[in-house]
């Protein structure tokens, strides 16, 4: 039972944060009219929902899928796949359809996340990675506050790269994550020094939660997951890829094989909910970035560092805060639990997790595995002991489990 202190606590704080919730609602009102206008110009049916079995020839559903994400990321062309196991796998498409022996990979954003580093080839078991297949690697570190270093990025970019990789959402780290505002700058300071450089973006947690994606301010090829922003929470798994023809079907051949490309495999009846699911997605993630914007208040009315601030513009879903030291980090994922859907008796405990180094420790009481945009929160056991919280299919779900810690904490 929530105290009545609790609950008086967290009404005056939804009216502190009004303006916020105001400024996000418009966020989603603009982005839920750019999706249904995708769904009405490209003719979406119910013929459009049925499926084909086989090599998914003839699949008159997954054209116009693929032209409906393409018209809301305003790109020349994009595939969306059940195919796609995970975000870091849409990423990996994207690399190794694009990337060969000697081209020349930076990350700008410094260094990746946990999984891409095994993708790139700096830790894991390099044979299978770009660099053990001769692609060569490097990247701009972040300045001290963890902001973009647009000049060492100019003074790394040349004629000898032939991609940048952006990563929009901050992974387990602490530094900002890069805004749509950011990324346009990376993009011309990278294009000043070399026209020809593929300009790619991570754009997991990130869709959505602005007005424009990446491709708008000259990106040229995006990835992510569906079990993330664009799948609204009922997607049950998949990615997409999206940006210019050419580098679009580079990574679909690199999905299926060259001369397959976006052409092959069949959808297994997920064409329903990945529609279904896009055209939930900007609801869905304006409660999730809600939840969020009120946990960073209420982190911060009771004294932890919490980020990003409550009154900072949102460019993901990803609230983190630091406990620096791992049993509150437990004690908090362990409450994430209790109070879930699904698995709710489940008590969660650090773990090895495949492509991460550290042992994490993982709340999600989900009803699809792994679906970050349902709320869930995680953490590596690592200093400073940082838990990551996002996602929320509801902002009332959010706002019950909140009053909870908080009731535990305060």
């Amino acid at each position: 039972m929530i105290s009545e202190k609790t609950n008086k606590h967290i009404k005056e704080t939804e009216q502190i944060l009004r303006p916020q919730f105001e400024y996000i609602e418009d966020v989603r009102d603009y982005n839920q009219e750019k999706v249904l206008r995708a769904f009405i110009d490209n003719k979406v049916a119910p013929e459009h929902f049925y499926t084909v079995s086989g090599y998914g020839h003839d699949d008159l559903g997954k054209e116009v899928l693929d032209n409906v994400f393409a018209q809301v990321f305003r790109a020349e062309a994009a595939f969306a796949r059940n195919h796609i196991v995970s975000g870091t796998h849409a990423l990996s498409c994207v690399l190794f359809g694009n990337l060969r022996a000697g081209d020349k990979l930076v990350s700008v954003t410094g260094t990746p996340y946990d999984t891409m580093q095994e993708v790139i080839g700096t830790t894991g078991e390099k044979r299978e990675s770009l660099i053990g297949h001769g692609v060569l690697y490097d990247e701009v570190p972040l300045k001290q506050d963890g902001s973009v270093d647009l000049e060492g990025i100019s003074n790394k970019i040349d004629s000898t790269v032939t991609m940048v990789e952006i990563q929009r959402s901050r992974g387990y780290s602490l530094r900002p994550s890069i805004n749509i505002e950011t990324i346009e700058k990376i993009v011309k300071t990278v294009k000043s020094k070399n026209p020809n450089c593929i300009c790619f973006v991570d754009n997991c947690y990130g869709e959505f939660v602005e007005k424009r994606e990446p491709l708008e301010v000259g990106a040229d090829i995006i990835a992510g997951s569906l079990i993330k922003n664009p799948g609204g929470g009922i997607v049950e798994t998949g990615g997409y890829v999206a940006g210019k023809e050419e580098y679009v079907e580079q990574a679909a051949m690199s999905l299926t094989a060259p001369g397959i490309g976006r052409e092959g495999g069949a959808m297994l009846n997920q064409h329903r909910l990945i529609f279904q699911g896009l055209f939930m997605a900007p609801s869905v993630v304006c409660d999730a970035v809600k939840g969020a914007v009120l946990a960073s208040k209420i982190f911060e009315d009771i004294g932890y560092v919490s980020t990003p601030k409550y009154d900072e513009i949102r460019t993901d879903l990803i609230q983190t805060i630091a406990f620096n030291a791992p049993e509150p980090l437990e004690q908090f994922c362990r409450t994430i639990q209790e109070l879930s859907p699904v698995n709710s008796y489940v008590t969660p405990v650090p773990d090895e997790v495949p492509g991460y180094e550290d042992k994490l420790i993982m709340a999600g009481g989900t009803f699809i595995e792994g679906s970050t945009i349902e709320l869930s929160a995680d953490g590596p056991m690592r200093s400073p002991y940082a838990v990551y919280m996002q996602g929320g299919l509801t902002y009332s779900h959010v706002k019950f489990v909140l009053k909870n810690i908080f009731e535990k904490v305060s």
